[in-house]
C-alpha cells in the first residue's frame, strides 16, 4: 500500500469497486429509514427535506433539488407531502416572488432531529474499528466522485 497516485487506469478500477457499493448502500439505508417510518412518520425521501432545512435553513424547492441532484419534481412531491403533515411550511422569498422558500416547522424540527439520533445511534454500531483517518478518506473519495459529476443534469 502507497500514498502515491493511483494512474487513471488503476484508480478507474478501484472507483468502480467504490461504485458497487455505494449502490447497495444506498438502497439498503432506504430500506432502513422507511421500514423504521413508523416511529417518526416520515420516508426517506421527506427526511431529505428535512435535514436539507436543518442544515440550511430555508430554501426554494429548485434549490433542495440541485443540492441533492433530484428532479424539482420529486422535491416538490416530497415538500408537499412533509407540509401535509405539519413539517414544513412555504413562507415569501424576498429574493423571488414566485419561488417561496420553505422553512421547518417546530413539528419538522423535532421529527428530523429523533431521525437522526436514531441514526446515530444506529451508525454508532458499525464495525471495523474505524479511525478518523479512514473516515476522511472515504469522504474525500466519494467528495471528488461527486465534484467530477457536478455537470450531470437531474431535471
Amino acid at each position: 500500500m502507497t500514498d502515491d497516485p493511483l494512474a487513471p487506469e488503476g484508480l478507474a478500477l478501484r472507483l468502480a469497486d467504490v461504485y458497487l457499493l455505494v449502490g447497495p448502500l444506498y438502497r439498503r439505508v432506504l430500506r432502513k429509514v422507511e421500514t423504521s417510518q413508523e416511529i417518526e412518520g416520515v420516508g426517506a425521501g421527506v427526511r431529505m427535506v428535512l435535514d436539507l432545512l436543518r442544515q440550511g435553513g430555508p430554501m426554494t424547492v429548485p434549490q433542495m433539488g440541485r443540492a441533492q441532484a433530484l428532479s424539482r419534481q420529486f422535491v416538490q412531491r416530497m415538500v408537499n407531502d412533509a407540509a401535509e403533515r405539519g413539517f414544513v411550511e412555504a413562507v415569501p422569498n424576498p429574493a423571488h416572488r414566485r419561488s417561496s422558500l420553505i422553512r421547518l416547522t417546530e413539528a419538522g424540527r423535532t421529527v428530523i432531529e429523533a431521525v437522526i439520533a436514531r441514526e446515530h445511534g444506529l451508525l454508532g454500531q458499525v464495525g471495523g474499528d474505524l479511525t478518523q483517518a479512514d473516515v476522511d478518506a472515504c469522504v474525500k473519495v466519494l467528495s471528488c466522485m461527486l465534484d467530477e459529476l457536478s455537470d450531470v443534469d437531474v431535471d
